[in-house]
């Protein structure tokens, strides 16, 4: 009876998170989103196949940066991009990462970092909040994201996490907004899972 209870409990939330969800259009962001960053990922991937066949090879260009780029240099620039905003997109690391002698390691090493600058960005944002300048210049250049966070909360750590969508811009809103901190590293946790999805489709390319 117990059993029967509980489950009938968690169908009946579920299906108030997928009202609230809808109501509040989450589903219609999450599909905005995705179309925002279709398009623009369709034609970075068919620039680089056009690019790899016609121009110049792209394994072999890995290869020489791998020969001629340090890897600290390489991981502590992705640290910083990772911390700032997200600014250069992950799976060009990723692609670095599999030219390297230990890709597994260097892929762990790559989602690592960009789990704790996710951390940190939060941080950035809870601290930020303290000088009045900066407070005023991201809550209105923010306004969207902190608005989103307020709504979704974790949910849009776990979107950030796993999708094609700017996961430390989600962690600086949930820093400002003062989103509960073990919420975020628990949510955040998929984006390991994100690298690992990436590195299985890109590994295939990059040999």
């Amino acid at each position: 009876m117990a059993k029967k209870t509980k489950k009938k409990t968690s169908t009946h939330r579920a299906k108030l998170m997928h009202f609230y969800f809808h109501r509040t259009g989450f589903y219609l962001f999450i599909w905005e989103s995705l179309k925002k960053a279709f398009w623009p990922i369709v034609i970075v991937v068919a620039s680089l196949l056009l690019f790899n066949k016609y121009v110049y090879n792209i394994n072999d260009g890995l290869h020489h940066f791998t020969e001629n780029v340090s890897r600290l240099t390489v991981l502590s620039f992705f640290f910083v991009s990772e911390t700032i905003l997200g600014l250069v997109p992950p799976e060009m690391f990723i692609a670095w990462s599999k030219k390297t002698p230990e890709p597994i390691l260097n892929l762990a090493i790559l989602a690592t970092l960009s789990y704790c600058g996710g951390l940190i960005s939060f941080f950035i944002g809870k601290t930020a909040l303290k000088i009045a300048s900066v407070k005023e210049y991201l809550e209105v250049k923010m306004a969207k994201n902190l608005k989103n966070t307020r709504k979704w909360g974790g949910i849009l750590i776990l979107v950030g996490a796993l999708l094609p969508l700017p996961f430390s811009i989600a962690c600086l809103a949930a820093g400002m907004i003062k989103y509960p901190f073990k919420n975020v590293a628990l949510f955040g946790l998929f984006r390991f899972l994100r690298f690992a999805i990436y590195a299985w489709a890109i590994f295939q390319v990059v040999h």
